[in-house]
């Protein structure tokens, strides 16, 4: 599909688990981050002769 591996997590977090769910959206932030801009999916306009 073109999507990066670590730009699609999946990750269980309960309701009672305010904490963890800070860590995992942090982690995963970071990761999407540290892969830097995603051109998989960059559209481009056809030029105009």
């Amino acid at each position: 599909m073109g999507i990066e591996p670590g730009r699609l997590q999946f990750s269980w977090v309960s309701s009672a688990e305010s904490t963890k769910f800070v860590e995992v959206v942090n982690a995963v932030t970071a990761a999407v981050k540290a892969l830097g801009p995603n051109n998989n999916f960059v559209k481009t306009l056809p030029k105009v002769a």
